[in-house]
């Protein structure tokens, strides 16, 4: 009776301990068993170990078995006459389970928040961790896989290719090796997608890593903007009616600048000469989200980092400040030696800065340590505007030395990493340049002048002036006027020191259009990156608008 209760057992034994049975049958014999050429009516039953196959005795039980010579009962001495541990039979069929998970939103109860608040969405996450779907298996699992047949394989692998997919789809990217990620071209995801397509196929805010989700207005996604997030920006069109005006600000409204970021780019910052910059809903409510106080003097030069959640300010008080905008804590501070007229961020490396202001010098500011890691020297008295080229290896400085024969030194390329100087002759006119912009489309730049007229250059060197183009017809001589291309590179936009907003073909430097937007100077204009019709002026008496 014993010996029937054990053989009666055997099946759960074989189920429980099959991954050991597979390991140790593996482990012992160097190579799979015979079990997977032959086909008989046992296959339900555990049958016997390999072990005496090469003794007399094994040979003959396993040949009369194979042969149906052996009776039942005789078949069950010979399997109890083994010893526990050698009473299983390797299965060698794999398994292969796909892994699910359930993704999970998070979200921001829009009762918490403050009136005229939206709910922020976020991109799915992944409660499984991204390394256990492509684990590499241990020894034994590639033992296991090596006795798979061809077909079997065949199927894996375009099985796994398909959960891999999956995966990728889901949100979770698998490893790409570092020469792949290198042949890359820049500003490409590991599909090939430029940043500007992925944010514009994408409406909703993909957070950076370690980023606190916290319950505010600056983060959530515009209602409005959501239709043109998904499709491609068309073709700029001219605004025609006053939307929002706000007039918050106690002094001059230096310049004015929309979020870099698509999902935010309903915020507009602008900077002023009461000593505060703010932050602005610009597309919904007109309202000011913040007020940022940090300077003593007036604040001259803002702008947006690459993620949009930091704000690079300088001011006539010679302080430099790095502020987080939801929280609005500074997050690098600095005395400099010279009133700052002038910032921009490294478009390559987000901790490194360069200012300039009313001294000979530009210094290369370093976040990280504090410390200044580059200066450049020039014989002049003051840098207006600094402009990086597209690559971010070389970046002008205007400059307001103009001598009697020519203006000498007023526009200079600077090389970012030796701080030597590429060309100083670029530009040979009389006149001095407040503002530089880069076209969006073409390896061209455009120098506002106080000639009242915008200059045309090459972004390459030798940086030459285009002569046959000159846009012309707007008043700039007492005023540091900014001008700006449109997204799709078709139109120039300017405003005028007697308040009124130029709109000019670039392609035959035409005025298009020109309408009265202010009764003060109107010293910045700039086009949403989204809305193909929204425009943000301010002037020098304090105010904003946004027109549509």
């Amino acid at each position: 009776m014993n010996s029937l209760v054990a053989y009666d057992d055997s099946d759960s034994e074989a189920e429980t301990d099959n991954s050991n049975s597979q390991e140790k049958s593996i482990r012992n014999h160097g190579q799979p068993s015979p079990s997977d050429t032959l086909n008989t009516k046992y296959e339900s039953n555990p049958q016997p170990g390999w072990d005496n196959v090469n003794t007399g005795s094994g040979i003959v039980h396993e040949y009369s078995r194979v042969c149906c010579l052996l009776e039942p009962q005789e078949e069950k001495n010979t399997w109890k006459s083994f010893s526990e541990s050698r009473r299983q039979w390797p299965v060698t069929k794999l398994q292969v389970k796909p892994c699910t998970f359930a993704p999970s939103n998070f979200t921001t109860s829009p009762s918490a928040t403050t009136s005229g608040n939206r709910e922020l969405a976020v991109a799915p996450v992944s409660k499984m961790r991204p390394y256990e779907a492509f684990r590499v298996p241990n020894s034994s699992s590639c033992d296991l896989m090596s006795l798979e047949a061809t077909s079997q394989q065949g199927s894996l692998l375009q099985k796994r290719r398909q959960e891999n997919m999956a995966f990728v789809e889901g949100g979770i990217k698998p490893y790409i090796p570092k020469r792949m990620r290198q042949t890359q071209p820049e500003g490409t995801n590991e599909r090939g997608e430029s940043e500007l397509q992925r944010q514009r196929m994408n409406p909703l805010p993909s957070l950076p890593a370690g980023f606190p989700i916290r319950e505010s207005t600056t983060i959530a996604v515009s209602e409005f903007l959501k239709p043109y997030l998904a499709a491609k920006y068309k073709s700029t069109e001219i605004p025609k009616r006053l939307i929002f005006q706000m007039s918050e600000h106690g002094g001059p409204v230096n310049s004015v600048q929309w979020c870099p970021v698509l999902q935010y780019s309903h915020m507009l910052l602008s900077a002023s000469m009461d000593k505060t910059f703010k932050v602005w809903d610009a597309i919904d409510t007109s309202r000011c989200l913040n007020t940022y106080s940090s300077h003593n003097g007036a604040v001259r030069a803002v702008q947006w980092s690459s993620c949009g959640r930091h704000i690079l300010s300088g001011g006539f008080d010679s302080e430099l400040h790095v502020t987080d905008v939801e929280t609005g804590t500074q997050l690098f501070s600095c005395k400099n030696e010279f009133r700052i007229s002038t910032v921009k961020f490294n478009p390559n490396d987000p901790n490194i800065f360069l200012c300039g202001g009313f001294s000979p010098e530009i210094k290369a500011w370093d976040t990280r340590n504090g410390k200044v890691i580059k200066v450049y020297k020039a014989s002049i008295q003051q840098t207006l505007d600094i402009l990086f080229l597209r690559d971010g290896n070389e970046f002008l400085s205007s400059t307001d030395s103009v001598s009697r024969d020519s203006a000498d030194r007023t526009i200079i390329a600077w090389d970012f990493h030796s701080a030597a100087k590429v060309s100083n002759q670029i530009f040979h006119e009389r006149f001095t340049c407040p503002s530089l912009t880069l076209h969006p489309k073409e390896s061209v730049f455009v120098a506002q002048t106080n000639g009242n007229y915008m200059a045309l250059f090459s972004a390459l060197r030798p940086y030459r002036i285009n002569k046959k183009k000159r846009y012309e017809g707007h008043k700039v001589e007492g005023y540091a006027v900014a001008c700006e291309c449109s997204p799709d590179g078709a139109v120039l936009v300017t405003g005028s020191a007697d308040g009124k907003v130029f709109f000019y073909s670039y392609h035959n430097s035409r005025i298009i259009c020109t309408f009265s937007a202010h009764s003060h100077a109107c010293v910045g204009t700039t086009f949403h990156p989204v809305v193909p019709s929204v425009l943000a002026t301010c002037d020098w008496n304090g105010n904003i608008k946004v027109w549509q």
